[in-house]
C-alpha cells in the first residue's frame, strides 16, 4: 500500500482561476466539478463554484481545491512545501521552474537561493494567498 499526503485547499470563489494557474505552471492532468455538476445546486451563488478539483502531477504529488460557500470562512492554507531528494538533477531543474512559473504575481518572501544547511530555499506566497516552499537539495556528486 502506498499512503501520499495531498495538500486541499480552499478558496473564496477563484478555485477555478487558482487550479488552472497550477496546472498551466506545473503540468499535470487537471478536473473540476461546480456545485451544480456535483450537487445538482441550482442555486446561483453557489452553483458555478468549485465543488471538487484534483491537479495530478508527475511522480504521484496531487493538488486539489475547492471553493467555499457563501455561508462558510475561508481560513489560511497553510503552506505547501516542495523538496527534491537530491538523488538526480532533474528534479532540480523540475522545482526551479515550478519556482519560476509560480513567481507570476507573487510576493516573494524569502528568494530561492543557496541555504546556509547546502540546499536552495525559497518562499513566495502566490497571487492566490497560498504559501509555496521550496528546498532543492544540492545533489551529491
Amino acid at each position: 500500500m502506498a499512503i501520499g499526503l495531498t495538500p486541499y485547499l480552499r478558496f473564496a470563489g477563484d478555485a477555478r482561476e487558482a487550479m488552472e494557474f497550477y496546472n498551466a505552471a506545473l503540468g499535470g492532468e487537471l478536473s473540476m466539478m461546480t456545485f451544480q455538476e456535483g450537487m445538482n445546486d441550482g442555486n446561483p451563488a453557489t452553483a458555478d463554484l468549485i465543488m471538487h478539483s484534483s491537479l495530478f502531477l508527475e511522480r504521484g504529488i496531487h493538488l486539489m481545491a475547492s471553493d467555499s460557500t457563501p455561508e462558510m470562512t475561508v481560513t489560511s492554507n497553510g503552506a505547501v512545501a516542495l523538496s527534491s531528494d537530491a538523488t538526480d538533477e532533474a528534479d532540480n531543474a523540475v522545482l526551479t521552474k515550478w519556482w519560476e512559473a509560480l513567481t507570476a504575481g507573487a510576493t516573494i518572501e524569502v528568494p530561492l537561493e543557496k541555504a546556509p544547511w547546502g540546499d536552495s530555499f525559497g518562499q513566495l506566497r502566490d497571487k492566490f494567498g497560498v504559501v509555496w516552499m521550496f528546498n532543492i537539495s544540492a545533489v551529491q556528486g
